[in-house]
């Protein structure tokens, strides 16, 4: 069997493995996980990928409700568990509506892009060229209420998830979202340590 095979069956079956990555300043690996996570759309490469991105870096004021949401509850996951509240990072919200609006239009779900980049490659291209830890989380999901909550409540039953929510060295924090025609919600949640 194959692995684009085993792949294929995972994905029929409703489960794709993928790897959760937290990286530190000089891009190494810290301790990656295997992590199962539900997606039971199978993922093309339909076109080239870019990593341009929009100026703006949106403050927490300026992000939209399920960003907002998923933001507010993963803060309130912390604090419930006797750690400080996250501060939003605009710069992190701007590559993370990159990455999930990639994820979208490209057909991917992965923390690595088609092109090859990975998180550290994708903090450094929004100009964040010095920070001790990245790490982050993505989630898929549709027909949800409220996709943000739902997302937070799913990655903290995640061992691995739930460790980069409850790190205590992650300071700052930011969700970005893509909605695409058909009503998919790709999230994108990136943490920082600088």
């Amino acid at each position: 069997m194959t692995i684009h095979s085993s792949v294929r069956r995972l994905v029929r079956l409703g489960l794709l493995l993928f790897l959760v990555w937290t990286c530190d300043a000089q891009g190494f690996a810290q301790a990656p996980r295997l992590v199962a996570a539900t997606d039971n759309r199978p993922r093309r490469i339909t076109s080239s990928e870019s990593m341009a991105v929009s100026p703006a870096s949106p403050s927490l004021a300026e992000a939209n409700s399920i960003e907002r949401r998923t933001f507010e509850q993963t803060n309130f996951a912390r604090v419930k568990n006797g750690l400080p509240p996250f501060v939003w990072d605009a710069a992190l919200c701007r590559m993370a509506r990159n990455h999930s609006e990639q994820m979208s239009r490209l057909g991917f779900f992965s923390h690595v892009t088609p092109g090859g980049l990975r998180l550290r490659d994708r903090v450094k291209a929004v100009g964040i060229l010095h920070f001790n830890v990245v790490g982050e989380n993505i989630a898929y999901n549709l027909g949800y209420d409220d996709p943000g909550g739902f997302a937070v409540e799913n990655w903290m039953l995640s061992p691995a998830h739930r460790a980069n929510i409850l790190y205590p060295g992650f300071e700052a924090m930011a969700v970005g979202t893509f909605v695409a025609a058909d009503g998919s919600v790709f999230l994108t949640q990136t943490f920082i340590a600088r």
